[in-house]
């Protein structure tokens, strides 16, 4: 059977890398979290002050630590998820606080930031067989990709579930601060220079504001079915 490229595009906290981590293991395809690799540069550039009081970005600095700098990813044998490490250290739980949250967007819109991460992107998945979710995989990663979904919610429900998820991680968060967050955070992936969030002409568009996590997994394993058989 033919290996595809499924990308998974979207809103932030529209829980892309829940369902894609799901799909994957359910098709038997390798998840590759892209926001993660974004976050983990985020990570580098908070732990080396780059990210000045102001919220301007010393590039230059970013540039020269992003050159010497290794992203990967490890499977995490418990919960038997890929897990993201930065220079050999698993930053997973790191990442995803609201320090990251807050910061990722201005640094994923570099430009060399993006490049960079792209071309590592396209070589994870060249051969196929991989669900891949981010900001820009079905228009700019992979424009190819057999299989584009496009996800979204209202910004109310995406903050409830962010929320939600942080409460039970039992890291300090506010429903407020998360709700400005996620506008802040849809404005500027939106509205930057390069590789903005938006979906592609042939994704298929899915408002999962007033759906269980089942029935986006009914939808998403019919989809790829048809897919692969030809249909």
């Amino acid at each position: 059977m033919k290996k595809i490229i499924i990308a998974i595009d979207g809103t932030s906290s529209t829980g892309k890398s829940s369902i894609a981590k799901k799909l994957a293991k359910h098709i038997g395809y390798t998840y590759i979290d892209t926001g993660a690799m974004y976050r983990a540069v985020t990570l580098l550039a908070l732990r080396h002050d780059i990210i000045r009081q102001d919220g301007s970005i010393d590039e230059a600095h970013l540039e020269t630590l992003l050159q010497k700098a290794t992203l990967s990813f490890g499977r995490n044998e418990e919960s038997g998820q890929s897990e993201i490490y930065l220079n050999g250290e698993n930053v997973e739980r790191e990442i995803r606080g609201m320090e990251v949250s807050s910061h990722v967007s201005p640094i994923a819109a570099i430009p060399f930031v993006r490049e960079a991460l792209v071309v590592q992107q396209q070589a994870m998945g060249k051969s196929g067989g991989i669900v891949m979710d981010g900001r820009d995989i079905g228009t700019v990663v992979f424009p190819d990709a057999e299989m584009k979904i496009f996800m979204t919610a209202t910004p109310e429900v995406r903050a409830q579930r962010r929320f939600k998820e942080l409460q039970e991680k039992n890291m300090p968060a506010t429903y407020d601060d998360i709700l400005k967050n996620v506008k802040e955070r849809d404005y500027i992936d939106s509205h930057r220079t390069v590789a903005p969030l938006r979906q592609a002409e042939d994704a298929y568009l899915m408002d999962n504001s007033d759906m269980t996590f089942e029935e986006e997994m009914d939808v998403l394993i019919n989809m790829f079915k048809d897919k692969v058989s030809g249909e």
